[in-house]
């Protein structure tokens, strides 16, 4: 049937649409454990230098490296929550979409039992 075809694709849109979602949210769990990470090394270097001035000159090389990978971690955090809103949207306009399809489906099935039976 037409209709069954049309429920598959659309169980297919809302699988991988919640696949893209689930994807984004580890990645965004990855990104700040990694900044977290780097927060970690940054203090310990402040540590061992003495120095927690970024602007100071003797200020360690490394924190200073692992500050500018932190906050490009953590504004790659920010864009992926604007995907994330947006794959969340997209998946339940999938979701709805699946289900008019199932009811149409169940319609088609109802009115074809009917017209084999009478």
């Amino acid at each position: 049937m037409k209709r069954d075809n049309l429920v598959r694709l659309t169980r297919f849109k809302v699988n991988e649409k919640r696949r893209q979602v689930e994807q984004l949210e580890l990645m965004m769990g990855e990104f700040a454990r990694m900044a977290g990470d780097l927060d970690a090394q940054i203090g310990n270097e402040e540590k061992k230098a003495g120095i927690t001035d970024i602007a100071h000159f003797a200020y360690p090389t490394f924190a200073k490296a692992a500050r500018a990978r932190r906050d490009n971690l953590m504004n790659s955090v920010k864009d992926l929550k604007v995907q994330l809103g947006a794959a969340r949207i997209a998946h339940e306009e999938a979701e709805a979409e699946l289900v008019h399809a199932e009811k149409l489906e169940q319609r088609d099935e109802a009115e074809d039992r009917r017209l084999a039976n009478g």
